[in-house]
């Protein structure tokens, strides 16, 4: 007859609770894994075979805590937090490229085009919603998710189940992920911010010189016409600056996990 004594009963759950806590808060907020697009058992078997991996290859480090203790329950709630956090980290990078189609539209005039996002349940604009469709294809093509899925994996190793800690480092992370968001948005939309800019200037002039003109009319074709057209001439170059956008991100993912981890 077999028999568990809730010593084993409590170390089974030690071993995969807290490790899956982990995962799936990663599943549930990082880009690509929290798509809608993804069924929600997809994503539930996907986080247990990450979890199978992981745990099988880091021994449990809370082992003398029961799981269903104030203490236990605390840890499953703070590794669900770290899980949370490093994947709102990428997430909160990707937006950039909302920031830079938000700043893109306003200046060709699509400001008033939004599309419904079914990821985020909001309206976007659609050339932020473009360069995110753009922003995502580059991120598979650059075996981004695999690269998540390793920070993950090392994330226990930095922050280790029932030794994680808030740090002032921590917020410092934060206050950097929301400068590159901005910073980055703008790097991107300003080759054709400028030209659209020179673009306006021209037409002001044109405007000054010949009233009989229709400014409104002839602004919104042109603007749109140059805007597309730079968009199209940049394409060659977008990849590299979401390359150094990915790798901005998995770099303040690594500090914000080590800032969980009291280093």
């Amino acid at each position: 007859m077999l028999v568990v004594t809730s010593a084993q009963l409590d170390l089974l759950l030690i071993t995969w609770l807290f490790p899956l806590a982990r995962v799936l808060g990663v599943i549930a907020s990082a880009p690509i894994f929290s798509s809608s697009a993804l069924p929600r058992r997809v994503r539930l078997a996907f986080g247990l075979m990450i979890t199978f991996a992981i745990a099988s290859a880091h021994p449990p480090t809370a082992a003398n805590i029961a799981p269903g203790s104030w203490i236990g329950i605390g840890i499953f709630i703070q590794q669900i937090v770290i899980g949370v956090a490093i994947g709102m980290s990428m997430r909160i990078v990707m937006a950039a490229l909302d920031v830079a189609g938000e700043l893109i539209g306003l200046q060709m005039g699509l400001s008033f085009a939004t599309f419904f996002d079914p990821n985020s349940s909001a309206q976007t604009a659609v050339m932020g919603e473009m360069l995110s469709l753009l922003s995502s294809l580059t991120f598979l093509a650059l075996n981004g998710h695999l690269v998540l899925i390793d920070v993950l994996a090392h994330s226990f190793e930095l922050a280790p189940i029932g030794m994680s800690v808030v740090t002032g480092k921590t917020w410092t992370v934060v206050a950097q992920l929301g400068t590159a968001v901005f910073s980055s948005g703008l790097m991107i939309s300003l080759p054709v911010i400028a030209a659209l800019l020179i673009t306006n200037i021209a037409l002001a002039v044109l405007t000054r010189t010949a009233p009989q003109l229709n400014l409104f009319s002839l602004g919104f074709p042109i603007t749109s016409t140059v805007g597309y057209l730079v968009m199209i001439a940049s394409l060659n170059s977008l990849a590299p600056a979401l390359q150094h956008i990915y790798d901005t991100g998995f770099e303040l993912t690594a500090l914000l996990i080590q800032g969980f981890g009291g280093h």
